[in-house]
């Protein structure tokens, strides 16, 4: 960076990607407005790079070298849920919340839509927003005794196979529940109950419940049902050593681990959680109806809260 880092300035991590015009544009929205506050625009290493061609990235600061995570005041992310994981991964630890605003597809964890831009950098320079507190989990894989994976989820864990179908054994707090053949098995916080496990067929959970998933992939079995367990326990999915394939476990659709027959993927609640900004006070139930569309005009209740009756 050529000009001087300004000591007591409001930093922002922009976090995006160039994969599409209109989170090329955003950006440059985004650092623009910044800079005419008197903000710190700051980005990571890569977005540094990528944005080279768009932006005067000698003027933008760099996470990690000019700017450490403890200094930003928030993180401005623009793109889908993929680039809130991002972000997530980059902040992991620390106390910054993320603003999401959404330029993808559904858009789950995203607060703001992209026309809403304007209104999202006034607010977050304004400080008019409330930080919502998402659990995470800490992931562990093991084999033959030896930790092979050490990572985290902010959505899930998932076991899955690579050819074959897995034969596997499902556990709680050490002890076995089941075992069957399966496509995998998704292990979800509330946030990903949303995402993976929902395409798996568990249930939507609020993000207040203190609680854990276990979602089988296509099992062949008869106890094939979802698990939710309390936040203190600790969900285990092992791959059978009779195993003829080997199996590979990704956290958040994003770290990738390969395992070999007879590994054991575990989770528990982690200490640090991930700082969700909201700047509306709408409730869960009305972001669910509004990302999935639901059809709430023709629900029977609508019709009894208006006086209506059968």
């Amino acid at each position: 960076m050529s000009t001087a880092h300004e000591a007591g300035a409001r930093r922002f991590l922009v976090v995006s990607h160039t994969h599409r015009d209109e989170a090329v544009a955003a950006t440059v929205e985004v650092v623009s407005a910044l800079r005419a506050s008197g903000a710190e625009p700051v980005l990571d290493a890569h977005d540094r790079q990528e944005f080279a061609p768009h932006l005067n990235i000698e003027s933008i600061a760099e996470l990690g070298d000019d700017v450490l995570i403890h200094e930003l005041e928030a993180a401005i992310v623009l793109g889908g849920d993929g680039t809130i994981l991002r972000a997530a991964e980059l902040l992991r630890g620390s106390e910054c919340p993320i603003v999401g605003v959404n330029l993808g597809h559904v858009g789950f964890l995203a607060e703001m839509e992209n026309y809403d831009l304007a209104e999202t950098i006034d607010r977050v320079l304004r400080r008019d927003y409330t930080v919502e507190e998402r659990m995470t989990v800490d992931v562990q894989a093991v084999c033959d005794g030896e930790i092979i994976a050490e990572t985290w989820a902010l959505n899930e864990a998932s076991v899955e196979k690579r050819r074959r179908m897995l034969e596997v054994e499902i556990g709680v707090d050490g002890r076995p529940v089941s075992n069957f053949a399966c496509d995998g098995v998704v292990l979800a916080t509330p946030t990903g109950s949303t995402a993976y496990a929902f395409s798996a067929g568990g249930p939507v959970v609020w993000p207040t419940v203190q609680a854990m998933l276990m979602v089988p992939i296509a099992a062949h079995a008869l106890f094939d049902r979802p698990l939710v367990t309390g936040t203190d326990s600790e969900l285990s999915v092992r791959i059978l050593p009779e195993n003829i394939g080997p199996g590979v476990m990704w956290c958040d659709g994003r770290r990738r681990t390969e395992l070999p027959a007879g590994s054991t993927v575990s989770i528990r609640r982690s200490k640090h959680s991930v700082r969700l900004a909201r700047l509306n006070q709408a409730v869960f139930s009305d972001r669910l109806v509004r990302k999935f569309h639901l059809p709430v005009s023709g629900w029977r209740g609508a019709r009894r809260e208006n006086g209506g009756a059968e």
